[in-house]
């Protein structure tokens, strides 16, 4: 089977994708910023800063280093930076993760490795509440 190599800035689109979001694929590097509309899967590696209005997805082998702002953000990969998302973050397990979440809900996986801060909203249970 053929291999080919991808433009080290290139940004394809994703069909598998719902919406058509674009893709870093794997064996690609973008150095650098990123920032768009809609949502992001990443499959290569990024180091640089990303900002994009939807779903930012790092696959298993996907690495992203650098800070995240993000409507959601879903890691399977490895992350090393800051994440505000206005939704969910979740980090699945066999993740490596370095950096504070910050995001309406986070979600940590059994077997997902995670060093940093946690800033999140939640409801105390009954009996925990101040007052």
């Amino acid at each position: 089977m053929a291999r080919t190599q991808a433009h080290p800035a290139h940004l394809g689109r994703s069909s598998a994708q719902a919406g058509g979001g674009a893709s870093i694929g794997s064996g690609t590097r973008v150095r650098g910023r990123v920032e768009g509309d809609g949502a992001l899967r990443v499959e290569g590696e990024i180091s640089g800063d990303v900002r994009i209005t939807g779903l930012l997805d790092i696959d298993a082998g996907g690495t992203v280093t650098g800070n995240i702002d993000a409507a959601e953000v879903t890691v399977a990969g490895v992350l090393t930076g800051d994440v505000t998302s206005r939704g969910t973050v979740s980090i699945r397990a066999g993740a490596q993760v370095e950096g504070n979440m910050a995001g309406s809900e986070v979600a940590l996986e059994e077997g997902a490795s995670f060093s940093g801060r946690i800033d999140a909203d939640f409801e105390l249970p009954d009996g925990l509440e101040n007052g």
